[in-house]
């Protein structure tokens, strides 16, 4: 079994960002400037590491794809899109302002990672979504993986690629035009 270098991707800072509104799946904000410069500061990034042959992924939600294609024309890389690789979705919390939020109350006998808050996705959905996805793409990858996605999606991938479950997350911060890279082995 062969090990691949996957690098994980934040994308570039959006409008909803800046304005501090919960995007979830919202597909249309777009990078502002600062975005399109976090994402050049990220294809750097990944440029310098000397990358050997990568296939480089993204969500297809616009902040993301918009970053991967600043990264795919440095990299002279072609952006190959998933829906797995959504951020995780908020039901009705999507476009909410976070100053407007307030905490809730995990119901008894639930883990915080199997509650689908707002009629979302629970983080247990998404790291079912993305083993999906890593384990069809992870059969045939070659030697570097670039995935360009959002900041809980990547928090959930890190788990998963390091066989931990939706409970065992790290939450960190992931700032906008992060580059965090886990070798795995080939599955």
């Amino acid at each position: 079994m062969s090990l691949v270098r996957v690098h994980l991707v934040r994308h570039g800072q959006s409008e909803w960002n800046v304005i501090g509104r919960l995007q979830g799946q919202t597909a249309h904000p777009q990078l502002t400037e600062l975005g399109r410069e976090q994402a050049a500061q990220a294809a750097s990034t990944l440029a310098a590491m000397g990358l050997g042959t990568a296939a480089l992924w993204s969500s297809d939600l616009v902040r993301a794809l918009q970053t991967a294609a600043i990264i795919g024309e440095r990299l002279g890389l072609a952006v190959a899109e998933d829906l797995a690789l959504r951020e995780q979705a908020l039901g009705r919390f999507e476009g909410a302002h976070t100053s407007a939020l307030h905490a809730e109350q995990t119901p008894t006998g639930l883990h915080v990672g199997d509650v689908r808050w707002g009629g979302g996705e629970s983080t247990a959905d998404v790291h079912a979504r993305l083993g999906t996805f890593f384990r069809r793409e992870l059969q045939h990858a070659p030697r570097e993986m670039i995935v360009v996605s959002h900041g809980d999606t990547i928090r959930v991938a890190r788990a998963w690629l390091q066989d931990r479950s939706h409970r065992d997350l790290d939450w960190d911060d992931i700032g906008n035009g992060a580059v965090i890279s886990v070798e795995v082995r080939q599955r």
